[in-house]
């Protein structure tokens, strides 16, 4: 099995994105997705950027796969998406249909991302026969339905043909909006936002009036309050045929948690208790891979 790197997420200054991959290069983690694919107005990275990283990792060796936009709803942003088909010579991570259309179009293989709405294996078919190379599962779907569909994708005669990866560790990616929450937190309009997102590294957490958390804000995205955590499911994935576990940045501690993951991939003994953080604020779920609610903890 192996270990991927999810894109950022979240708004972060240049250097610090500079300096992440560049610790990333000799992170465990065998596949790193590069990319917005929150909102086109963050641009402390532009295409040219993104494609300059791309090439320093493939250099070191990590397969290199560019994410895209989640919500694209502008035609600026259609052409940005065309420029990264057409220059980045990496697999591209397709989150919105409009991107598995282009990448189809141009016979490209790709990756579908989360957002993308796959729930059974004669949607995966389809997709395959247009290109797609991996799938992430959504992640409210449960282990269970992940059984059955890659066992179906058997009988139908394609599983061997694509790579499952799981959302493992991070903040569960929920929804989008094509209005902006933070702005409307600060009392902006989306037009006018300011870019407040860069001011909250990890997102705007919201709890209820209980004080239990609930949701994270981050800009058009709606993520969970609480980490997701499936460290522990190593086993039961490698089971059911996954073949990747994907780790979601944060702004600390990204590296400690692949080094985990990795032990836990190699087979190595570690310690049954929560990540990093996680541990201190005691704030995590993993109730979707059990058939249960999202925040609950099994």
């Amino acid at each position: 099995m192996k270990l991927s790197l999810g894109p950022i997420l979240y708004y972060w200054p240049h250097q610090k994105v500079a300096d992440f991959y560049q610790q990333a290069i000799q992170s465990p983690a065998d596949i790193i997705y590069l990319g917005e694919t929150i909102c086109s107005k963050r641009q402390e990275l532009r295409t040219p950027d993104w494609l300059e990283l791309a090439a320093a990792l493939l250099e070191s060796g990590k397969e290199v796969v560019l994410s895209t936009l989640a919500l694209i709803e502008a035609r600026s942003e259609l052409s940005s998406l065309r420029k990264i088909c057409d220059n980045s010579g990496c697999l591209i991570e397709a989150n919105d249909i409009a991107a598995v259309e282009l990448l189809s179009e141009k016979k490209l293989p790709f990756v579908a991302g989360t957002s993308i709405n796959i729930y059974n294996a004669h949607t995966l078919q389809i997709l395959h026969k247009a290109g797609l190379q991996r799938w992430v599962m959504p992640v409210e779907l449960n282990r269970t339905t992940l059984k059955n569909i890659l066992s179906d994708a058997q009988k139908m005669g394609f599983l061997d043909k694509i790579e499952t990866e799981i959302f493992s560790y991070g903040r569960l990616p929920l929804a989008y909006s094509a209005r902006c929450f933070t702005a409307r937190a600060k009392g902006l309009q989306k037009d006018d936002c300011q870019l407040r997102c860069i001011d909250y590294p990890d997102g705007i957490p919201l709890h209820t009036q209980e004080n239990q958390s609930l949701f994270t804000i981050n800009g058009i995205q709606t993520q969970s309050g609480q980490i997701y955590n499936l460290l522990d499911e190593y086993s039961a994935m490698a089971e059911i045929g996954v073949d990747i576990m994907r780790v979601s940045p944060k702004s600390t501690g990204t590296f400690e948690v692949l080094e985990q993951f990795s032990q836990a991939i190699l087979g190595e003994t570690i310690s049954a208790q929560l990540i990093a953080s996680d541990v201190k604020n005691n704030e995590y779920c993993n109730g979707y891979w059990f058939g249960q609610p999202g925040m609950d903890t099994a």
